[in-house]
């Protein structure tokens, strides 16, 4: 099956983690693929990767910031030369802030409502021309902090919960020539759940004992985390034909660790 044979996907922050599993998803689905991410060097790898695997021709890389303008509106401006279009922009933010209210300065403030907000705002208005002209899809990478915060992380649950609205708001006014959406993410293995795994008291421990420890303790109902791969499915329904009425909407991918209704 290839949904999105002949299509032109952007995703920020491709070079790792979800983003990457994105890309891998998106271009074994037929896309030609943008990403960007800020590290080069790790890029370039990646790229070079993604070229050997899918072929250079469907791939595009380009070392840059979400939250730098300019950089964004030259990216754009490389994938309309390369491609020629834009179907699909994904934007992947990065990580959360641990942090309580007492401890939470106003520089950590400023710094994670800039990087939540800013990195929707940026390539969204970068690739909104190509997207309205392809009647296209942004799906935005958010988390279930949106709705259901957690008091060690208010600075990064409170910026998430700005960014659902903010999407809720672009879903409205983008439509009907671009639909967009966001998945809403619970635990899912990272980078950061393994360097925790790797620093582990019990060495002896093994990893899928420690990590379904962490998902009873998190209280997770399919009782273990989830992985790259599985969100970025999500993100491929949601961006595709398939989805074609479904917009303003946002999809879990936690295991069932939500609460609200």
């Amino acid at each position: 099956m290839m949904p999105y044979q002949g299509q032109v996907a952007v995703v920020t922050g491709g070079s790792s983690g979800i983003g990457l599993a994105t890309v891998r998803l998106l271009l074994a689905q037929g896309a030609q693929v943008a990403l960007c991410a800020r590290e080069a060097a790790r890029l370039e790898a990646v790229a070079a990767d993604l070229s050997a695997e899918f072929g250079g021709g469907r791939v595009l890389a380009r070392a840059a910031s979400v939250l730098d303008p300019d950089a964004m509106a030259a990216f754009a401006g490389a994938v309309q030369a390369r491609f020629g279009r834009c179907d699909l922009l994904v934007n992947n933010a990065g990580q959360g802030r641990v942090s309580t209210f007492a401890d939470t300065s106003d520089a950590d403030w400023r710094a994670e409502y800039e990087l939540k907000l800013f990195s929707q705002i940026h390539p969204a208005r970068a690739f909104l021309a190509m997207l309205r002209d392809s009647r296209g899809a942004i799906v935005a990478v958010n988390s279930l902090l949106a709705y259901q915060p957690e008091p060690h992380m208010v600075c990064t649950s409170s910026a998430r919960a700005g960014v659902q609205n903010l999407l809720k708001s672009l879903s409205v006014e983008l439509a009907p020539e671009v639909r967009v959406n966001s998945i809403l993410l619970g635990l899912v293995n990272s980078g950061q759940w393994e360097r925790r795994f790797a620093a582990r008291e019990d060495q002896a421990r093994s990893r899928e004992d420690w990590y379904g420890a962490l998902a009873q303790k998190k209280g997770i109902p399919l009782g273990r985390l989830g992985q790259p791969e599985e969100a970025a499915a999500a993100i491929a329904f949601l961006g595709s034909r398939a989805a074609s009425y479904i917009t303003g909407a946002q999809l879990e991918v936690s295991g069932g660790l939500s609460r609200h209704i």
